[in-house]
């Protein structure tokens, strides 16, 4: 089961997309996929619906356009440096506890859309990252069993960062280079908790087609229960809330690779929850 959100920005209609590659509307269950839906138990209803025929087919659906799967998210939460290799390559040891920061809910944007580099950005970088979505508030959690339970699903998400903002130098913080506008492509579609091993998918990224990162979510240092865990002694997760686990080494930060320029075409991929395409151009120059 994929559940997806599909039309223009700020219209999307909830939808699932089926093995067959038919689509049904979800609308006869909820006018979209949010926190309200997924705490109300909307992936049982989901299953239940599609077992007894009842949702309508969405025709058309593959010419609409694909928003991000979760509606606008309360909270985005990153952590950093969760792969041995991206931290050897950031020049840092890898993390005893994970390392943890807030992106705003309004980075997020559709697997698709195009993607702005700031104005004076100059070190523009990818991150494929597997996206946890919360399905019901994590707050002081005993155990990892009951995080687990707090996972709705799974996404494919991009954390484009700018690292002249983010790193130490002339006023660098994490949450500058972290919360750029359209900096937290989702996407295309959720895959539910139960329905997919978030804790061994492959995931990679292309720049230009050619091939950056290639890891999988088994080299992950703190897996995703554990990071629901340790995150819910901090802050209240709550339902439609995501959780970025971290990216693999393959960045440009590395100094392998060139930084991110207007024209520039981004891809993205964790196996099983689809992959992404973004176009970058420059923010505030008209077309």
């Amino acid at each position: 089961m994929k559940i997806m959100r599909l039309g223009e920005s700020g219209k999307e209609q909830p939808a699932v997309m089926m093995p067959s590659g038919r689509y049904y509307s979800l609308l006869p269950l909820t006018q979209d996929v949010d926190g309200a839906f997924l705490a109300s138990g909307g992936v049982d209803k989901i299953r239940e619906a599609l077992e007894s025929g009842s949702l309508p087919e969405l025709e058309g659906a593959e010419r609409l356009r694909v928003g991000p799967p979760i509606a606008r998210p309360g909270s985005v939460v990153g952590i950093g440096m969760n792969y041995a290799a991206h931290a050897a390559e950031s020049g840092s040891a890898p993390p005893e506890v994970p390392v943890v920061f807030l992106k705003p809910g309004n980075t997020v944007a559709g697997p698709f859309d195009p993607a702005p580099v700031p104005p004076n950005s100059s070190s523009y970088d990818w991150e494929v990252e597997l996206g946890i979505v919360i399905g019901r508030e994590a707050s002081y959690l005993e155990s990892l069993s009951q995080a687990e339970d707090c996972i709705a699903g799974y996404v494919t998400a991009n954390d484009l960062s700018e690292r002249e903002y983010q790193l130490p130098g002339a006023a660098g913080q994490w949450t500058k280079g972290k919360s750029l506008p359209g900096s937290t492509p989702l996407g295309p579609w959720l895959v539910p908790a139960g329905e997919i091993d978030g804790g061994s998918l492959p995931l990679r990224s292309w720049v230009n087609g050619e091939p950056r990162q290639d890891s999988d979510t088994s080299e992950l240092i703190f897996d995703a229960a554990t990071l629901v865990h340790h995150c819910s002694q901090y802050m209240r997760l709550e339902p439609g809330d995501v959780v970025l686990t971290g990216t693999p080494e393959g960045v440009a930060l590395s100094g392998r690779f060139p930084y991110l320029q207007p024209g520039d075409v981004v891809e993205v991929e964790v196996v099983g929850l689809g992959r992404q395409r973004q176009e970058l151009f420059r923010a505030g120059e008209s077309g």
